[in-house]
């Protein structure tokens, strides 16, 4: 029984202590090492909640693909489609205008910049104004009740056309510029 007690109280300290070192820091985090974790890039949050190749003769990739600009060439022999679904956040007051720069950065310095999507798009990010917590709008990107915000991904879809040579140029990164200016944060890309 003691051993148990001293166990419990071990594994109270160890999360206690986890939780204090957090609250000490304010500084923004501008730079994820995986998807899944939120970035500050200006006023607002990014969250890459999946990216990954896209298959045209896939069903649900054919749907992400719907409404590509006129005069937009499909993929070489050595490109891809390649998705990046995106999730933003306003914790603040007020509402604040959404990143609308992103480059996918590789190992190499390559860099890609994202096929602008038509709003007739329903996956497509779009950057617009996101509310505040005391707006009356959401506070998230994609709206919750949208096609994006309710699929499987749950955010909004950057569409890029990557060289297959990614693959051996990795880690991929991708950048967003706020739209104040300033530097850019990034999130390191599963690929």
């Amino acid at each position: 029984m003691t051993r148990i007690r001293t166990s419990l109280i071990l594994i109270t300290l160890s999360i206690a202590a986890f939780a204090l070192s957090a609250c000490g820091s304010n500084k923004p985090v501008t730079h994820g090492d995986s998807e899944g974790i939120y970035v500050n890039a200006g006023p607002l949050y990014y969250q890459v909640q999946l990216s990954r190749e896209l298959n045209p003769q896939s069903v649900e990739d054919r749907e992400y693909l719907a409404d590509l600009p006129a005069g937009t060439t499909p993929p070489a022999a050595d490109e891809e489609w390649f998705g990046v679904w995106m999730r933003v956040e306003n914790d603040s007051d007020r509402a604040h205008l959404a990143a609308s720069r992103f480059e996918i950065v590789d190992a190499q310095g390559n860099r890609y910049q994202p096929i602008q999507l038509p709003q007739t798009n329903p996956f497509a990010y779009q950057a617009v104004s996101v509310q505040g917590k005391s707006g009356n709008g959401q506070p998230v990107l994609p709206d919750p009740d949208s096609a994006a915000g309710t699929g499987p991904v749950q955010g909004s879809l950057l569409l890029f056309k990557l060289r297959t040579s990614v693959y051996s140029n990795r880690p991929l990164d991708l950048e967003i510029t706020p739209p104040e200016g300033g530097s850019p944060s990034s999130v390191e890309l599963d690929l």
